[in-house]
């Protein structure tokens, strides 16, 4: 008994040092375009100044509490099998449940997972 309850509590400790990260991606243009040999081929802009495609949307569901700098990382390692050249337009928002509970306006900011989402483009 001892044992078993002992293995519980190990097992609890290391999993709530653990963040369970989703991630995902949706091509949006018939073109194809090879993947990148790393993340660090992509970039992220906030306001793109050059002809682009967009060829896709990247998201990422994570803690709320994540840094963005980790979610960066995972949106550009999705975006570079997409064959991306950067990312733009970060949005951030609650997952399902969290929007249909009642009392939104009390409760709003008090999500616990949230979405990523950034376009991923490639320049012309």
């Amino acid at each position: 008994m001892k044992s078993i309850s002992f293995l519980t509590i190990i097992f609890a400790v290391l999993m709530s040092g653990c963040s369970l990260y989703h991630i995902n991606s949706e091509e949006i243009t018939t073109n194809y375009y090879p993947s990148k040999q790393s993340p660090r081929d992509i970039v992220y802009l906030e306001n793109i100044d050059q002809p682009h495609e967009l060829i896709g949307i990247v998201t990422v569901n994570a803690e709320r509490r994540q840094r963005i700098s980790e979610i960066l990382e995972k949106m550009k390692r999705e975006a570079a099998i997409l064959g991306a050249d950067a990312i733009t337009n970060i949005r951030t928002d609650s997952t399902g449940q969290w929007k249909s509970l009642p009392a939104q306006n009390l409760i709003s900011n008090g999500y616990i997972r949230a979405n990523f989402s950034a376009t991923a483009v490639k320049f012309k």
